[in-house]
């Protein structure tokens, strides 16, 4: 295999005209480029330059090596680069996964600085809710525990944050009134159900009613947090669900703490042992805990 630090002499050496003018440019001795030139052709097994008065010419074949080399040597230096640039997480990619409400109330903040700061590298994005076997496990994933999209095998994982729910009411409602809303005075209210997928953050609310004593009346389904706050603007019901996801309430409708007991939840984020050191996954990691740190910061 050819040297290409050989080859880099070379090229000096053609350019310059003489062994002389490439060694004090590049800060070599005549001596020492003298031997690698050497050591070039026997490598080749081509004459690379011939005498030519008191300095030296590339010979035909010797011309044709080092333009060729010159093309190698770039595309060398490109991947020299990307090598570095992988090293510091700039380039290549990363999938991040992450549930409905968390997307809406951290990831586009999360995501446009680690753009900004890494601008070559490419964010694969994948709602949970709508991430499927095949697409493969996430190098980042922000979960509700016990809802994981795939096995925690493999993974690093950070508890993030446990959150209480709350009781979105219509204003006018008679318990809007209240600074915090007992559990129990929700039993004969018309709930309507925001989690289609019937995973642990429904169950969190199930369990802490049946603490109460009741099963609650579930009227409408809907499949997401944002259309069940509508149907409560519209005044179909009232609906419970984690304080994260009444970002953007409208303006006729209102957020109450519940008590005795307090549904929570908690979130953790988990990252793949492979890109454990790669600064941008650490990036990712500081952004959140600056969004749970600081939640009111645009």
């Amino acid at each position: 295999m050819l040297d290409a630090h050989r080859l880099r002499l070379f090229r000096a050496v053609v350019a310059a005209g003489s062994i002389n003018g490439a060694a004090a440019a590049l800060g070599y001795t005549p001596s020492a480029v003298s031997q690698h030139l050497a050591a070039l052709q026997k490598e080749t097994g081509l004459v690379l330059v011939e005498k030519r008065g008191r300095g030296i010419e590339p010979t035909m074949v010797g011309r044709t090596i080092a333009a060729e080399a010159g093309h190698v040597l770039e595309r060398l230096a490109d991947l020299e680069s990307l090598v570095a640039d992988l090293r510091s997480g700039r380039v290549g990619s990363l999938s991040v996964s992450y549930f409905a409400s968390a997307g809406a109330a951290w990831i586009p903040p999360v995501i446009a600085a680690i753009t900004n700061e890494f601008p070559r590298l490419r964010i694969d994005l994948r709602l949970i809710e709508l991430v499927h076997d095949s697409s493969g496990e996430p190098d980042v994933e922000i979960f509700v525990e016990g809802a994981a999209s795939t096995s925690l095998r493999g993974y690093d994982i950070e508890p993030l944050l446990t959150e209480p729910y709350v009781v979105v009411l219509p204003e006018n409602h008679p318990l809007a009134a209240r600074d915090e809303v007992e559990l129990s005075a929700l039993r004969n209210e018309r709930w309507v159900d925001n989690d289609v997928s019937r995973g642990p953050c429904r169950q969190a609310i199930l369990d802490a009613c049946s603490v109460a004593g009741f099963s609650p009346g579930f009227h409408i389904e809907t499949h997401d947090y944002p259309t069940a706050i509508s149907f409560v603007a519209a005044g179909v019901g009232v609906t419970v669900l984690p304080e994260l996801g009444t970002g953007n309430l409208p303006p006729t409708v209102v957020a109450r703490p519940l008590r005795n007991p307090t549904p929570t939840r908690t979130i953790s984020v988990r990252t793949r042992d492979a890109v454990r050191d790669n600064p941008a996954v650490h990036r990712i990691m500081e952004l959140l805990r600056e969004r749970v740190a600081f939640p009111q910061v645009a």
